[in-house]
């Protein structure tokens, strides 16, 4: 009997001290998203940020005034939510260097290689149209 006290005592400890993991909820941000291509792949535009933004949470990329991004998706606005769009900061041009949307290797990029993420729509401009974003699909 007490064998097994002690145990349930050792496990109730070792849960308290091991806490479970566990996620936090996030709002989905639209239900919908356009994208020029069936896999969203293909560039849909070249925007300029006229602002910075920093990103608030791990869906959202940083971005800073003046920077062009590739767009690859936008996110269809519902309700009173912003309108977001997506890019990958590896598509970033970035002064007189513009990455060409492959992995970059090097110190400067490493913490960037492959982030995809959303941004605010309001917080740029688009300079030039690739191709319209037409083909909708569930996020």
């Amino acid at each position: 009997m007490t064998q097994s006290v002690y145990l349930m005592i050792l496990l109730l400890c070792l849960r308290l001290m091991c806490p479970l993991a566990t996620g936090i909820f996030m709002e989905r941000l639209a239900s919908k998203k356009l994208c020029a291509d069936d896999d969203c792949v293909y560039t849909i535009s070249l925007a300029r940020a006229e602002e910075d933004y920093n990103a608030s949470d791990c869906r959202f990329i940083n971005i800073k005034k003046g920077q062009l991004i590739y767009v690859y998706s936008k996110l269809m606005n519902e309700k009173d939510t912003g309108e977001f769009w997506a890019a990958n900061e590896d598509c970033f041009k970035v002064s007189n260097y513009t990455s060409p949307c492959l992995k970059v290797y090097g110190e400067q990029y490493e913490d960037h290689m492959g982030t995809v993420g959303y941004f605010p729509s309001s917080l740029v401009s688009e300079q030039h149209v690739y191709q319209e974003a037409i083909k909708t699909f569930p996020t």
